[in-house]
C-alpha cells in the first residue's frame, strides 16, 4: 500500500473534542515531541461521536489529507484511541502511517526503557498492542503457505504471526513472572526488617526523579519532558529521627493511561500499591493542578493504590510569585501538603521533618532471656521484632537486644526481659 519510513519527523497531530472523555491538547503535543517528531499542525474538529470507518468525518478526512500533502508530513498523531480497522481506512486513504494515542505513548516507552525488566514489559505491551493490528497496511498477510510435503491449504501468514506473537508474548509473561517473583521477596525482605516504604507518585514531568535526586543524592536521569524516566528506581534514605525509609521512584501517569501499559507494568507499580506512604508530586505551578491531581488519583485507584496514606508535596513553587516553603496541616497537626521547590532545593528540610513525624520510632527496645525449651517465642519475636543482638550459651539460653513495637509485648510476658 505504501513504504513505511524507518522514522516519521513530521507529524500532523488530530484532536477532536467530544462532549465525554475528552483528551488534553497541549498533553498531546508533549507526547509528540517526546517520541522524537516535529509537529508541522495540529487538525481540530469537534463531533458527536466517533466515524466508525475513519473516526473523523468526510471533510475532515479530505482537509487531512490536503493538509498532511501540502506539510510533506511523514505521520499523522491521533489523540484518541482508533480501532484497527479505522487506523488501516486512515492509512489507506492519506497514503501515510497512523499512530493513535495508545500506540504513541508505547513508542516512547520503547525509547525511555533501559533495564531488562523494562524493556520486557514495553515489549509485551507492544505484542498486546500489535496482536489486534495485524490486519494493517501489509499484503503479505494475504497469502498463504503451502508446498510439496504440506497437507492441506497451508497456514496464512496472518495465523502464522498470530501464532509467533501468542508465543512470544507467553515468553515474556515468563520472564516477567520470575522478576515479579524476585521483587516480592524484596518487598518482603524489607518488610520483615520493618523498613517502611515510600512511593513517589505523580503526573509525568511534575518533578518526581528531580525530588528524588534530592531526597537519596541519586544520580537519576531528569529533563523536561513527559516520560523522561521509565524504570523505577530504590534508595535507601535516613530521616533525622536515626529512622530509615525506602524510597522508589515510579513511571509518571497521565491522562487515561493505556490498559496494555497498566498490565504490563504491574510489577513496577506494585511498588506503589504496597507502599506505607505515597508522595504525591504535584507541579504547584500548573493551572490545570486539581485536575492533574484527581486524575491521578483515579490511576491509583486503579492500581489498588487509593487505600494508601497520602503526602502531597506542591512542587515548582520557585516558579510561582510570593510563594515560600510550607508545610500545610489539618485540624489535628497532621501534615497535609509541603510547599518546596526540588530544583532549587528550597522546602526539601521540611520534607524530611514531615517525614521523620510519619515515621517516628515508637519502638521499645529490650533485654530478653529465653530458656532453650521457648524456641516458639523466639521465632515469633523474630517474626515481629527487629533483632540487634543475640546470644546463646552452652545451657542453650539465648540474649537477645530487640526492638519491638509496644502493641507485641504480650510476647515477652513468660520471659525475664529489661528496658534498655
Amino acid at each position: 500500500m505504501f513504504d513505511r519510513p524507518d522514522s516519521g519527523e513530521r507529524a500532523v497531530l488530530v484532536h477532536l473534542t467530544f462532549h465525554s472523555g475528552q483528551e488534553d491538547l497541549a498533553e498531546l503535543i508533549e507526547l509528540a515531541k517526546s517520541a522524537g517528531t516535529d509537529p508541522v499542525y495540529v487538525v481540530t474538529g469537534s463531533r458527536k461521536r466517533p466515524d466508525p470507518k475513519y473516526f473523523v468525518g468526510t471533510g475532515k478526512l479530505e482537509e487531512l489529507k490536503a493538509i498532511v500533502e501540502s506539510h510533506s508530513a511523514d505521520v499523522v498523531l491521533f489523540n484518541h484511541p482508533l480501532a484497527p480497522s479505522q487506523e488501516r481506512n486512515l492509512e489507506g486513504f492519506l497514503g501515510v502511517r497512523v499512530v493513535d494515542r495508545n500506540g504513541l505513548i508505547l513508542d516512547i516507552f520503547a525509547q525511555r526503557a533501559q533495564s531488562f525488566e523494562g524493556k520486557l514489559q514495553v515489549e509485551l505491551a507492544q505484542l498486546k498492542h500489535l496482536s489486534t493490528r495485524l490486519v494493517r497496511g501489509w499484503t503479505h498477510l494475504e497469502r498463504q503457505k503451502g508446498g510439496i510435503g504440506m497437507r492441506g491449504p497451508g497456514e496464512t501468514q496472518l495465523e502464522t504471526d498470530r501464532r509467533l506473537l501468542a508465543l512470544r508474548i507467553k515468553q515474556i509473561q515468563q520472564r516477567l513472572d520470575k522478576v515479579d517473583k524476585q521483587r516480592h521477596q524484596g518487598r518482603s525482605k524489607r518488610k520483615k526488617a520493618e523498613i517502611p516504604s515510600t512511593s513517589l507518585v505523580g503526573y509525568t514531568n511534575a518533578g518526581k526523579s528531580t525530588l528524588f535526586n534530592k531526597l537519596t543524592g541519586a544520580d537519576i536521569y531528569t529533563a523536561d519532558q513527559l516520560f523522561a524516566t521509565l524504570d523505577p528506581t530504590l534508595r535507601n534514605c535516613q530521616l533525622a529521627n536515626s529512622n530509615e525509609i525506602v524510597l522508589a521512584d515510579t513511571v509518571g501517569f497521565i491522562r487515561h493511561l493505556p490498559h496494555e501499559l497498566v498490565a504490563a507494568f504491574k510489577s513496577t507499580l506494585q511498588e506503589a500499591s504496597e507502599a506505607d506512604l505515597l508522595l504525591h508530586v504535584v507541579d504547584a505551578h500548573s493551572e490545570e493542578r486539581d485536575v492533574i491531581i484527581a486524575q491521578v488519583n483515579q490511576v491509583l485507584e486503579d492500581i489498588g493504590a487509593g487505600k494508601i496514606r497520602q503526602l502531597e508535596v506542591f512542587n515548582k513553587i520557585d516558579l510561582m510569585d510570593n510563594i515560600q516553603p510550607h508545610v500545610d496541616r489539618d485540624e489535628s497537626g497532621n501534615a497535609q501538603r509541603v510547599w518546596l521547590s526540588a530544583e532549587t532545593g528550597a522546602g526539601v528540610d521540611l520534607l524530611f521533618q514531615v517525614l521523620a513525624e510519619i515515621f517516628s520510632s515508637s519502638k521499645i527496645k529490650k533485654r530478653c532471656y529465653l530458656q532453650a525449651d521457648q524456641g516458639d517465642i523466639r521465632a515469633k519475636l523474630f517474626a515481629c521484632a527487629k533483632i540487634i543482638y543475640e546470644h546463646i550459651d552452652e545451657l542453650g539460653t539465648s540474649e537477645l537486644v530487640i526492638e519491638i513495637d509496644p502493641k507485641h509485648l504480650g510476647l515477652l510476658k513468660s520471659v525475664h526481659n529489661e528496658d534498655i
